[in-house]
C-alpha cells in the first residue's frame, strides 16, 4: 500500500494548524486536539473569511492583536444549537419510562444527582429539572434533586445560570408548565429561583477534566459527534465512571455507541438511551502497622525467618560490605549453604558464580539504584538440571537519602516452565510441518477465505464512512441551523431598516411636494439627483425622464444656458445663494418671470456634493 505524499503547503498548513491549536490550549484553555479535523478547519475558515486572513498563522498573529476574536472564535466553534424538550418524543420516553425507573432503584434517604454534559445555555438542564419536578413534589425535589450543568464556553454558562430566555425560546413547553415554572419577566421568562437553586452551573471540559461522580442520570446530546474516536472513548471511560451502576446515559439521536458495548449497554436504542455495565471494584489490601516491644520483637523476627523459610523461593541477603547476611531453607539446600558461612564475604562461596556471576550484578543493582533482571540460567545439581530466573534488588533504609543496606538475591526455580517452553518449541515445530502439508491442500479454500475477508473488510470500511458521514451531515445541519438563525436575525433587521427608509421618503416627499416651489437638485457633474412634483407641473417633464441627465442638456421653456454661471460658483461654494431672474414659458405655453434660487448642497463635513435649485413664477414678463 503506498501512501499518499503530502505537498509543502499541506505541511505548512498542518504545522501552522498545530500551532493554533496549542497556542488556543496554552492561553485560553480551550483543547480542540480531540475535536474532528474536518468539523474543526472548516468553522475556522469561517472565521478567517470573516476577518479577511488566508493562513493559519496570519489568524493566530490577528488572535494576538484582537483578544476579543477569542469569543467570536468558541462562539463559532461551540455550536450551542440547543432548545427545551429538543426532541420531544425522546423527552416523553425519559418522562415515562427512565425515571420512573430511576426512582424506583433509588433509596428514598439518597439524593438525586444529575449531569448534563455540554449543556451549552442551559434548556436540556432546566428541561431535566422540570421533569423531576413533575415526578415528585416540590418538597423531595428541593432536598433531593441536584442537577449539575457544565460546559466549556464560560459565556455561555453566564447565561445559563441567569435562567431567563425569551417568549421565542420557550414555544415547546406547554402553558401548564411554563405557567408552573417560568416567572414573567417584561418580554421573556425566569425560570423560578426556588427551583433553580438545585441547578449547579460549572465549566468542565469532557476530555481533559475529571467527571463529575455518583450520577444517576447523565445527558450529554450531540457532543460525541464532534469529538474524534479516540476522544470519544475517553469521553464515555470518564462518563462510565461518573454513573452509578444504576444509572442511565441519554445521548443525542444521530449518536451510537457501537463501539462501547463493554461499558454500557441499550436500554432503548431509539430513544438512545442507555445503562452502565457494571465492574468489580478494585481495592488495595493494605496491612496493618504494630508496634512491637523487646519481647515480642523476638517473636517478630522468628515470624520473619519462619516465613522466608518456607517461600518455595530461593533467597540470599547479602549487606552492603558483601557479607552473606541470611539464605532462607531453600537456597540453603540448593547452593548447600550452612550456619558458619553466614557473616563470610559472598565471594568467598560458590553461589557468588555458580550458577552466575553475582558480584557484577549487585554492583549493577546498587549503581542503578533499581532491580536487575539476569535471566534465566542452568543450574547443574545432584537432583539433575535445574533453570533459575535471577533477580537482585536493593535494599535501603531511606530510599530518599539513598542509603543502601544491601541487597536481595532471589533464584525462581523455572525448570518446569523452561521444560513446557522446549516442549512448546518442539510442537511448535511439528505444527509447523503439520501446517506445510496442510496447506497444499486448503489453497482453494484459503483464496475463498481471503476473497471473504476483503469483501468483509470493504464493507465494514463502507459502514465506517456511512456513519463518519452521517456524523459530518448532523454536524453541517447543525452549523446549517445556525447560520439560518442568523440570517433570520438579518432579515428582521433589513425588513425594519427598509420600512425606516420608506418612512423616510415619504416626508421628504411630503416635504417637497408642501415647499410650493419647483425643487431640482443636482449633483457635482450637474446631473439631476431630484425632481419634484412642482418641477413636473412647471416645465411638463416627470422625474423618469429627467432623472441622472445633465441639466444644462434640458429643452424646456426655460433657459438653462443662464444658470451655468451661478450653479458653477455653488459647486465651488464662492458664494452662499444667489438668486437668477430670467423669462421663460411653462409647459402650457404660458410666458412668465422665473426666480431661481440657487444655493449649495453641503455634507454634514461641509463638504459641496451638489447645488439646490429653487424656481418660482414671479409674474408676466413687462
Amino acid at each position: 500500500m503506498t501512501g499518499v505524499r503530502r505537498g509543502p503547503t499541506e505541511q505548512a498548513d498542518s504545522a501552522e494548524l498545530a500551532s493554533l491549536l496549542e497556542y488556543l490550549k496554552t492561553h485560553r484553555g480551550f483543547d480542540f486536539g480531540g475535536y474532528k479535523r474536518t468539523s474543526l478547519e472548516r468553522r475556522l475558515r469561517k472565521r478567517m473569511d470573516a476577518v479577511g486572513v488566508d493562513a493559519y498563522g496570519e489568524y493566530e498573529d490577528y488572535l494576538q492583536v484582537h483578544p476579543d476574536e477569542f469569543r467570536e472564535l468558541f462562539d463559532t466553534i461551540l455550536i450551542n444549537v440547543t432548545g427545551f424538550f429538543r426532541d420531544q418524543a425522546g423527552w416523553d420516553f425519559l418522562r415515562d419510562d427512565v425515571i420512573p425507573r430511576l426512582l424506583e432503584d433509588t433509596p428514598a434517604e439518597q439524593p438525586i444527582r444529575v449531569w448534563s454534559a455540554a449543556c451549552a445555555s442551559g434548556e436540556e438542564a432546566y428541561t431535566a429539572a422540570i421533569l423531576l419536578a413533575e415526578a415528585v413534589d416540590e418538597e423531595q425535589f428541593r432536598q433531593r434533586v441536584k442537577i449539575y450543568a457544565t460546559d466549556v464556553d464560560e459565556d455561555a454558562l453566564t447565561a445559563a445560570r441567569q435562567g431567563a430566555f425569551p417568549s421565542q425560546a420557550l414555544k415547546s413547553v406547554s402553558d401548564n408548565l411554563r405557567d408552573t415554572y417560568f416567572e414573567r419577566n417584561g418580554d421573556g421568562y425566569t425560570f423560578r429561583s426556588d427551583f433553580r437553586r438545585s441547578l449547579i452551573f460549572g465549566r468542565n471540559d469532557l476530555v481533559q477534566d475529571a467527571p463529575i461522580s455518583r450520577v444517576d442520570l447523565l445527558i450529554s446530546r450531540n457532543v460525541l459527534i464532534y469529538f474524534t474516536s479516540e476522544a470519544q472513548a475517553r469521553i464515555l471511560g470518564r462518563f462510565h465512571f461518573s454513573l452509578r451502576d444504576t444509572g442511565f446515559l441519554y445521548l443525542g439521536k444521530s449518536e451510537m455507541l457501537t463501539a462501547q458495548t463493554e461499558q454500557f449497554t441499550p436500554y432503548n436504542l431509539k430513544w438512545r438511551v442507555y445503562r452502565k455495565v457494571p465492574r468489580g471494584s478494585d481495592r488495595l489490601a493494605i496491612a496493618p502497622q504494630f508496634r512491637f516491644g523487646q519481647a515480642a520483637s523476638e517473636r517478630y523476627s522468628r515470624l520473619v525467618e519462619g516465613s522466608a523459610d518456607v517461600s518455595p523461593v530461593a533467597q540470599l541477603t547479602v549487606d552492603r560490605r558483601g557479607l552473606l547476611a541470611a539464605a532462607n531453607e531453600v537456597a540453603r539446600d540448593v547452593f548447600d549453604i550452612r550456619a558458619v558461612h553466614l557473616g563470610r564475604p559472598l565471594s568467598d562461596l560458590n553461589v557468588s558464580y555458580k550458577p552466575i556471576e553475582l558480584r557484577s550484578l549487585l554492583e549493577e543493582a546498587y549503581r542503578e539504584r533499581r532491580q536487575v533482571d539476569a535471566g534465566r540460567v542452568n543450574w547443574s545439581s545432584p537432583d539433575g538440571e535445574r533453570v533459575f530466573h535471577v533477580h537482585v534488588t536493593p535494599l535501603y533504609s531511606d530510599p530518599e537519602a539513598g542509603e543502601s543496606l544491601g541487597a536481595s538475591v532471589t533464584f525462581v526455580d523455572v525448570t518446569s516452565i523452561s521444560n513446557l517452553d522446549d516442549r512448546h518449541r518442539a510442537i511448535e515445530d511439528e505444527l509447523e510441518n503439520a501446517y506445510e502439508e496442510l496447506q497444499s491442500t486448503v489453497e482453494e479454500l484459503e483464496t475463498t477465505n481471503e476473497e471473504l475477508q476483503s469483501t468483509n473488510e470493504e464493507l465494514e470500511t463502507t459502514n465506517e464512512e456511512l456513519q463518519s458521514t452521517n456524523e459530518e451531515l448532523e454536524t453541517m445541519n447543525e452549523e446549517l441551523q445556525s447560520t439560518n438563525d442568523e440570517l433570520e436575525a438579518m432579515n428582521d433587521e433589513q425588513r425594519e431598516r427598509s420600512g425606516e427608509v420608506d418612512r423616510l421618503n415619504l416626508f421628504l416627499e411630503g416635504i417637497l411636494g408642501s415647499l410650493g416651489q419647483a425643487v431640482i437638485v443636482v449633483d457635482r457633474d450637474q446631473s439631476i439627483q431630484l425632481w419634484n412634483s412642482a418641477a413636473s407641473e412647471l416645465w411638463g417633464l416627470s422625474d423618469r425622464e429627467v432623472l441622472s441627465q445633465h441639466f444644462l442638456s434640458l429643452d424646456i421653456g426655460f433657459p438653462v444656458e443662464q444658470l451655468k454661471g451661478p450653479i458653477r460658483d455653488a459647486l465651488a461654494f464662492q458664494s452662499q445663494s444667489s438668486d437668477v431672474m430670467v423669462d421663460a414659458v411653462n409647459r402650457r405655453g404660458r410666458s412668465f418671470r422665473c426666480r431661481t434660487h440657487v444655493m449649495p448642497l453641503l455634507d454634514s463635513g461641509g463638504d459641496t456634493y451638489g447645488a439646490i435649485l429653487l424656481m418660482s413664477e414671479e409674474g408676466k414678463p413687462t
